[in-house]
């Protein structure tokens, strides 16, 4: 796994950025490389039910032969794991995904048994949306949910040609898309969005509430980067258009797949000299200013919900805070959204 190079003001370990496998992306070229790894009884499959996959304590033994993971995917008892499976006759069938190699070699294939598009029964045994299990998934099971998730999703609304509306059909092991008119390829969409914290001059975090979120619902900002724009610059707009604050530097923080459905966000840290607001009735419900304190006080009281575990929004917020939400709060308190 390859990463940028941390420093202390860098984020480490975020829940969705720790895939282990390696692409192999000139393997996804040869012709029938699917149905080679398919009937490979080496090869791991592992299902994608609407936005679900199974997955088993970690402590637990997968299905099939044998467990390859590495030292440093090693299981927990509080750890979630993917359950994996030899290929079956069936999966030629289904939307294949070649998800790529670990270190051994070993494939992994996703199999895409229902549309991308939340119809798995919550009920079945184990079977978790990447919000629910993401964070307890060691690397090589995180990076193999969110890849399988956002090819999915990526599939479910691309059956259709954008240049003449004739239908589309996977190739490259489920990586492209090839219309089946003339021919233009089509490769998979990953929207940039930005967020950030913005702080005051008295280190004080600015939270939003979005125009359509509960009470009690705060998180930094973030916003979409458009056309033609840097993400330094995406970040001050945002800033500018949600809250009516002018941003004086702003620095990269972290990055990591948002695959609901298909974005990847990049963190920052912003500060600014402004502290009066004027807030976009469109997008924002509210804005406030919080210390350090404030803040945990407001946790304790339940009157401010943080962020989910696997968010960045979450580890951005806890970088200001200098230390985890869970110190603050125990866990189990209703305090996440």
């Amino acid at each position: 796994m390859v990463g940028v190079a941390l420093t202390e003001e860098t984020l480490a370990d975020l829940a969705l950025s720790r895939s282990s496998l390696d692409r192999v992306a000139l393997e996804r070229r040869r012709p029938d490389v699917l149905g080679e790894l398919l009937g490979d009884a080496r090869t791991w499959v592992v299902e994608v039910r609407g936005d679900r996959m199974q997955v088993t304590p970690g402590t637990a033994a997968p299905h099939g032969a044998g467990d390859d993971r590495s030292a440093d995917d090693a299981a927990t008892d509080d750890s979630l794991r993917l359950v994996l499976r030899a290929p079956e006759p069936a999966d030629r069938d289904g939307l294949g995904l070649h998800l790529g190699r670990d270190t051994d070699g070993t494939a992994y294939v996703g199999i895409v048994t229902r549309g991308a598009d939340g119809d798995a029964d919550p009920a079945e045994d184990g079977w978790l949306t990447l919000r629910q299990a993401g964070e307890a998934l060691a690397a090589r099971d995180a990076g193999i949910f969110t890849t399988a998730l956002a090819l999915a999703n990526w599939h479910a609304t691309h059956r259709f040609c954008p240049r003449c509306g004739a239908p589309t059909v996977p190739v490259q092991a489920g990586w492209v898309r090839r219309c089946e008119r003339e021919g233009s390829e089509h490769y998979p969409r990953t929207d940039p969005a930005v967020i950030m914290s913005v702080v005051d001059p008295d280190g004080r975090l600015l939270l939003g509430r979005g125009a359509q979120w509960p009470e009690g619902r705060f998180s930094v900002l973030a916003g979409f980067v458009e056309p033609g724009e840097s993400f330094e610059a995406a970040v001050a707009r945002e800033v500018a258009e949600e809250v009516g604050v002018t941003v004086d530097d702003v620095r990269y923080l972290g990055d990591q797949p948002w695959p609901f459905p298909s974005s990847v966000m990049i963190g920052f840290e912003a500060t600014t000299r402004e502290t009066a607001l004027t807030i976009d009735p469109v997008e924002m419900a509210e804005a406030r200013w919080v210390s350090r304190d404030e803040y945990r006080d407001l946790l304790r009281s339940g009157t401010i919900r943080t962020p989910s575990g696997i968010s960045i929004a979450k580890r951005i917020i806890e970088h200001w805070l200098g230390q985890t939400v869970e110190s603050v709060v125990p866990p189990g308190t209703g305090t996440a959204f």
